[in-house]
């Protein structure tokens, strides 16, 4: 088993042609029978991957070479996202640009060739996958929910939260499903799961969703400034499905996938 084959399964898991641009091989390798998985994996991660005889790193998040510099780019799927829920492509397209730029800049000054030149110099094989696990959640949280309160229209937050807590992931994980705005009993409306796209989207794309009608949205997390503009927009409310828990959704999917093909599948580093 080669790098290529295990980056195709996990695309053709996600329902993607080609690598995004937070996705790729890093450093090549062939004969692969034992891969060790993590959400964070970076140096420490691939000598303790060499230490203990593993032929393979994959990392969801991007520590290295171009998905690192690249990153900003693959937040461009959110205006998809946010068109599936009728926000105009014009308005989605601006709602976004602020958070991606933010982002962009971050990225063109970070050291993209740390965690590369570590797997290169212990002839480690290694790749992260990011958008193809995000979207595997996603999906598969919003069809989830979608059918939990098909019938339900006045279900409120507490609901919500009650049902994400029915999946495995989520019940066992420390850091649970919260409300980070809106009460219990405040009526959770129309529902968006926004797991991919990179990263938050920021105040302005949130105010996009509510103004086309989405009363919650679900998030893998919600920074500071973002809560408190959401408070002050006071149109919408926020769910944080909690980011370890809904990473290791998608990821635990490749996995499973990988494993089926023969290979040996060792998850860690916030994969639960």
């Amino acid at each position: 088993m080669n790098m290529r084959t295990l980056m195709d399964a996990a695309l053709a898991l996600a329902k993607l042609e080609k690598e995004p641009e937070d996705t790729g091989i890093i450093n090549e390798g062939e004969d692969i029978k034992r891969i060790l998985m993590g959400v964070d994996m970076e140096t420490t991660e691939i000598m303790l991957a060499k230490q203990l005889g593993f032929d393979a790193v994959v990392s969801h998040h991007p520590h290295t070479g171009s998905p690192d510099v690249n990153f900003a780019k693959v937040m461009d799927i959110q205006i998809d996202r946010m068109m599936d829920f009728g926000v105009p492509i014009n308005r989605a397209q601006k709602a976004l640009r602020k958070k991606q730029s933010s982002v962009e800049r971050g990225s063109h000054a970070g050291n993209y060739d740390r965690t590369a030149s570590a797997a290169k110099l212990l002839n480690m094989p290694y790749m992260n996958i990011h958008l193809p696990a995000d979207l595997i959640g996603e999906r598969e949280i919003q069809s989830y929910l979608d059918e939990k309160f098909a019938d339900q229209p006045k279900a409120k937050l507490k609901d919500v939260i009650e049902a994400l807590n029915e999946i495995e992931v989520y019940k066992n994980a420390l850091a649970s499903p919260v409300i980070r705005v809106g009460r219990d009993n405040d009526y959770a409306g129309r529902i968006a799961v926004l797991f991919a796209g990179g990263t938050n989207g920021g105040s302005d794309v949130y105010k996009a969703y509510f103004n086309e009608g989405i009363g919650t949205i679900i998030a893998m997390h919600c920074p500071e400034d973002v809560k408190n503009a959401v408070e002050e927009q006071n149109i919408g409310n926020v769910i944080v499905a909690g980011h370890m828990p809904s990473d290791s959704i998608g990821l635990q999917q490749i996995a499973a996938k990988w494993r089926s093909m023969g290979v040996e599948v060792v998850t860690t580093a916030g994969i639960l």
